[in-house]
């Protein structure tokens, strides 16, 4: 069990761990230092500035990288009315370098009802191993039921690293199954890697609005876990050759079903042209465009294209489009082969969401916007002029 104390008879009075508990938990009583445990989180950050060591934490688990019965990599293999979602594969293509380099397993938890012949494609896909879970009950996404089995999983066969797709279900899913193992959590990774030094998982992600990038370690917990952006990592190439690996069946019982909720009825959103993430044109359009009027010039590029339309953060937040729609940190990140950012300046926090597209197209009449900065092309004018005409070349070349 974890515990901090501190010794008294080591304790100098100094304050020095006053100042920089970031939780306020340690306050003096008279000449010693006192730590409130309702307060502290036993994050450390008192223990090194103290002058004397008179602080003792006690983790109460395994150093870094102290071997352990924890092996392999899993990829949570999820899915949509029976149909496994594209990041699933940019998942198997990053779970499988990670698996090299720990010379481990790669498997793929597939949980659903009707699901079984999907184990198939992730075989092709680079999976080793799958564990399936397939029962009428697990038709319909729930919370409760998932987070259960997927924990249960976790207990039974120890993994030592656990991804999922930062979806709404990934986000939903394993915050629950990470408190009840219980182990850590970095959300929205960019990057994954292995420390070759320690061998522990090195999760990359944006901070502070996307102004600097964080490299998280769990050190002293498994699974080591993680929710990735979609169209962040290259997609697992799929093999027709490749022979199907091991399918581990997992026994699911009627209280591995409950839950406090249930599903009545799904509405799914019908996209203008083709979704977002999956589109391999983006036109986006974001302050500049004045008004939600004017996203319809954009949607005529976007049909012509056979794309999509996007939209920075302060169109959604204006009202102009839904935020289905929404590009960057706190919306969807893309990989398109082409974006063209029409009337976005090209804040921080935009660039996060679609930087590593193929190509991107800056339309804007500041010759000094941040756009121009990530631009492989960049038309300094009045939007309204410039993409009407781009629709009506692009519609010209396309006719021939």
């Amino acid at each position: 069990m974890a515990s901090i104390q501190v010794i008294g008879d080591k304790c100098i009075g100094c304050k020095k761990c006053v100042k920089v508990c970031p939780f306020g938990a340690i306050e003096m009583q008279g000449k010693l230092a006192v730590i409130d445990l309702s307060k502290c989180t036993l994050c450390g950050a008192c223990v090194e500035p103290c002058p004397v060591e008179a602080i003792v934490l006690d983790r109460g688990d395994r150093p870094a990288g102290a071997a352990d019965d924890s092996r392999g990599v899993w990829v949570f293999a999820e899915q949509r009315g029976g149909e496994i979602q594209s990041v699933v594969f940019e998942l198997l293509g990053a779970g499988r370098r990670l698996a090299a380099a720990r010379g481990c397993e790669l498997a793929a938890v597939l949980i659903g009802s009707g699901v079984e012949e999907r184990a198939g494609l992730l075989f092709r896909r680079g999976a080793d191993k799958v564990y399936l879970a397939d029962h009428p009950g697990l038709r319909d996404y729930r919370d409760e039921p998932y987070a259960r089995l997927l924990t249960r999983m976790i207990r039974e066969y120890k993994p030592e690293i656990v991804l999922t797709g930062a979806t709404s279900i990934g986000r939903s899913l394993v915050p629950r199954a990470a408190v009840q193992v219980p182990t850590g959590l970095t959300a929205d990774c960019t990057g994954l890697e292995i420390d070759p030094s320690s061998g522990l998982l090195l999760q990359t992600r944006p901070a502070f609005g996307g102004n600097i990038m964080a490299t998280i370690k769990c050190e002293h917990h498994r699974p080591q876990m993680a929710t990735v952006r979609h169209k962040v990592m290259e997609e697992a190439p799929e093999d027709p050759n490749r022979p199907a690996g091991e399918l581990v069946r997992v026994s699911v019982t009627e209280a591995d079903l409950a839950s406090r909720t249930n599903v009545l009825e799904t509405v799914k959103e019908i996209e203008e042209t083709v979704n977002i993430v999956e589109a391999d044109v983006i036109v986006a359009g974001g302050r500049g465009l004045k008004g939600p009027e004017h996203f319809a010039m954009l949607g005529e590029l976007a049909k012509a294209l056979g794309g999509a339309v996007g939209a920075s953060r302060a169109a959604v937040d204006a009202g102009w489009v839904p935020y289905s729609h929404q590009v960057g940190q706190t919306g969807k990140t893309v990989k398109p082969k082409i974006y063209f950012a029409c009337g976005i300046s090209g804040a921080i926090q935009h660039l996060v969401g679609m930087s590593s597209s193929d190509i991107i197209v800056a339309v804007n009449k500041n010759p000094d916007a941040p756009i121009f900065n990530v631009a492989t092309y960049g038309l300094v004018g009045d939007l309204f002029e410039i993409v009407p005409e781009l629709t009506r070349r692009f519609k010209e070349t396309l006719r021939r």
